[in-house]
């Protein structure tokens, strides 16, 4: 990997183009190397996962309404849709919008945190449907996925969004729009263009996630995701985009992200601002084998808290059961603490008639129903009677998180030995006697407990879709996308699993379109 300084810089220093981050990003872009097996297994693998929540959301409203909207948007010879026939096509840049909102609805695919959080799973939607528009075989499209995951997960090492109220999409704009490029074999200046379009388009404010969440955060994603292909046609068009992007006098680092620190100092606008690590020409993408998926339908800091609240549980039931518990308090990380724990100040976030979106978020309200259910689900977890219950709020309004700064230092770690993303968890009875107990990684994480592999993503598919698909497509589609390199364009198109006919339920509510 090359370290590559990036900071702001007067519009007189004229940066030169290969001095400059998103010509960087381009190059990376437009590297032919190949993807590895190892890397090549792993995104057959989060295609499955990606399929396996989306199908599973087919019939919630975000995904309803997002597909109203692209099938408003029909074309011959475009983009399939997650729950209908390949040969019923929509604009690809429509086909990404409904297919990124349905990944994400759920809260339930692939994560990697760092500096920044992140899902970049949310990139393979993009990606797919430019492939399936656009006539490109498996080779292509495995090449397009690992570039997006290569550029947003490093970018999510080295630039923190969420501290300047910035909203993760924004690493998705460029990294989107990068892997459509090398999906496509794009020269480095068309790339470099669609790269800066990618960024400027996406940079929005993270009341996304903040507050009563709404179902914006399951379309936030496939935004970015749109808007990186439309980036990408307008600059194969020959069109240009705001340069430089990052590190321009009026641009993203200097009044959004860190420049803006040295300059309200008073010191030199050439203080490096990020470090941001890129592979070098000629070596192998492999970013995707850095980031991990969820066996549970909530927030990835939530993970092996879910897990260790199953252990917890059972030993509080011996101890004479949840009303015997005077309080809980998770030891844990800033990033924990401010985002799904009381330390983000969210009256919401205890709420028992909140959302859904919003409960996922709320480490207080997971780590409840945890401890009282010994299980976890996508919907039941979540209902109204189940958030509502008595003994539940009771349990819930008994939680608090605060930070340790032990466990923010492993949070960012660097040594994948240390890196956790857990608590320690202090339970304290009315007698005032304890039980402690703590898990720094999930289960299902690569260094888990029970890691997951090909077999648990197969598994985490079928539990999720049995219910929906009919046998024989579901068996279609996982041996379909266990060739994924080998595969023809023709059968690229049918990637997306089909619900049986019927199965859909449409929003018939007029929109524009």
């Amino acid at each position: 990997m090359e370290i590559h300084d990036v900071r702001a810089h007067r519009s007189k220093d004229n940066l030169k183009r290969e001095d400059q981050l998103a010509w960087k990003i381009a190059e990376v872009a437009a590297d032919p190397v190949e993807v590895d097996a190892e890397a090549t297994d792993m995104i057959i693998n989060r295609i499955i996962d990606n399929a396996s929540v989306a199908i599973a959301s087919l019939n919630r409203g975000p995904i309803k309404s997002a597909r109203a909207m692209a099938n408003a948007h029909l074309r011959a010879g475009g983009a399939s849709l997650f729950g209908l026939p390949a040969d019923h096509a929509v604009c690809a840049e429509w086909a990404a919008w409904a297919n990124g909102t349905a990944v994400r609805e759920l809260d339930y695919h692939d994560t990697f945190l760092a500096a920044e959080y992140s899902h970049p799973g949310d990139n393979i939607p993009p990606v797919l449907a430019v492939a399936q528009q656009c006539g490109r075989g498996g080779r292509d499209l495995v090449r397009g996925i690992a570039t997006g995951y290569e550029i947003q997960v490093n970018l999510v090492k080295s630039i923190c969004l969420h501290e300047h109220k910035i909203d993760h999409i924004a690493h998705i704009g460029p990294s989107a729009s990068a892997g459509v490029g090398t999906l496509l074999g794009l020269p480095t200046e068309i790339i470099y263009q669609s790269v800066q379009q990618g960024l400027h388009t996406t940079v929005t404010t993270r009341q996304s996630r903040k507050g009563e969440i709404s179902s914006w955060k399951a379309f936030a994603p496939a935004y970015a995701g749109k808007l990186a292909i439309e980036a990408v046609d307008r600059c194969m068009r020959g069109e240009g985009a705001p340069s430089p992007i990052y590190e321009g006098e009026d641009s993203v680092i200097a009044y959004i992200l860190n420049g803006r620190t040295a300059r309200d100092r008073g010191e030199s606008p050439y203080e490096p601002a990020y470090h941001v690590p890129l592979p070098g020409k000629g070596e192998a993408k492999r970013a995707i084998l850095d980031t991990y998926t969820k066996e549970h339908s909530a927030e990835y800091q939530s993970q092996a808290l879910i897990d260790l609240a199953f252990r917890m549980g059972k030993e509080i039931e011996k101890r004479g059961g949840f009303d015997k518990v005077k309080s809980i308090v998770l030891h844990t990380s800033h990033h924990t603490h401010y985002v799904i724990g009381t330390g983000s100040g969210d009256p919401q976030k205890m709420d028992p008639n909140a959302s859904r979106e919003t409960l996922d978020h709320s480490i207080m309200y997971i780590f409840a129903v945890a401890l009282q259910d010994g299980e976890w689900h996508h919907v039941k977890s979540y209902a109204p009677e189940r958030a509502q219950r008595e003994d539940t709020v009771r349990l819930w309004h008994k939680i608090s998180t605060t930070e340790d700064p032990e466990w923010t230092r492993r949070y960012h770690s660097q040594d994948p030995n240390e890196k956790a993303f857990g608590a320690r968890v202090v339970v304290t009875f009315e007698d005032g006697s304890e039980l402690v107990d703590e898990l720094g990684i999930a289960n299902a994480h690569p260094f888990g407990a029970r890691p997951f592999a090909r077999p648990e993503y197969i598994k985490k598919f079928k539990t999720l879709t049995d219910d929906i698909l009919d046998k024989a497509e579901s068996e279609r589609f996982l041996d379909l996308v266990q060739q994924l390199p080998n595969l023809s364009a023709e059968q690229v198109k049918q990637l997306n699993p089909v619900a049986p006919k019927g199965y859909l339920v449409e929003n018939e509510t007029k929109g524009i379109f």
